[in-house]
């Protein structure tokens, strides 16, 4: 095994135990505290932000065909990494400025913010995907993208459900919905916007909006790409087709 593909293995390692933590007291406290604010919502607002989120992260998941690179056939794990990296980079930069932007709009461009945002992260996963070799043109690829997105904006305790989903993706894949409608949207959207709530709310604060909305979209998509990074890896390793990978 070269130093990388060990230095590869020890992170991996990290990472898998972060995943399978318990949630701490505090993590558990948040969460109930949560629980109890989405239950003083309405049902009809639930829904009504459940449908938006639905239609808006399906249209972009699999109604918008991404341009996405091609498998670097010829290139060794650690240079596909590299491009992944570079990838993630790229996107974090352009995540900061979309943030810089919308966020001096204050609230008007914050409701702006959400599609753009949300289609940079997309795009993003979409090339991952590809330069570790999965066909996104794939319904199944796709919804294990959706699954690397829940796991990254999700609480510890619902991290800890997905974790094990995508952690045996190749034997929940006959499990799968045939239609991307049977989705758990709900629990879907209420994780991802419990998550990133307070990050994202102070963008909407005139003067500090754009420095906020910079630095939270900057840390988020870092997030998403190391998260997605660690999950195809697992994919490899699984597949028995990582020690293969010079």
């Amino acid at each position: 095994m070269t130093p990388y593909k060990e230095r590869v293995f020890s992170e991996l390692k990290l990472w898998r135990i972060k995943m399978r933590k318990k949630a701490s007291l505090s993590n558990r406290l948040a969460k109930k505290v949560q629980v109890r604010l989405n239950g003083m919502i309405p049902e009809k607002i639930h829904q009504a932000i459940t449908f938006t989120i639905e239609k808006m992260v399906s249209g972009v998941l699999f109604g918008t065909k991404f341009i996405t690179p091609k498998r670097k056939e010829n290139a060794s794990f650690q240079l596909r990494e590299a491009y992944v990296k570079k990838q993630i980079t790229f996107y974090q930069k352009t995540a900061s400025v979309e943030g810089a932007v919308t966020g001096a709009g204050g609230i008007i461009m914050g409701f702006v913010d959400f599609p753009a945002f949300l289609t940079i992260k997309m795009k993003m996963l979409f090339e991952i995907a590809s330069l570790y070799g999965f066909d996104v043109k794939d319904y199944k690829e796709r919804l294990f993208i959706l699954h690397i997105f829940q796991l990254a904006f999700s609480s510890q305790e619902g991290r800890n459900e997905v974790f094990e989903v995508i952690d045996n993706w190749e034997n929940y894949i006959s499990t799968l919905p045939s239609d991307v409608e049977q989705f758990d949207w709900r629990t879907f959207q209420q994780e991802y916007r419990d998550y990133i709530d307070l990050a994202k709310l102070a963008q909407l604060i005139p003067v500090i909006g754009a420095a906020v909305g910079a630095i939270a979209n900057y840390q988020l998509v870092k997030l998403l790409g190391e998260t997605a990074m660690n999950c195809y890896r697992m994919r490899l390793i699984h597949k028995g087709e990582l020690e293969t990978i010079d």
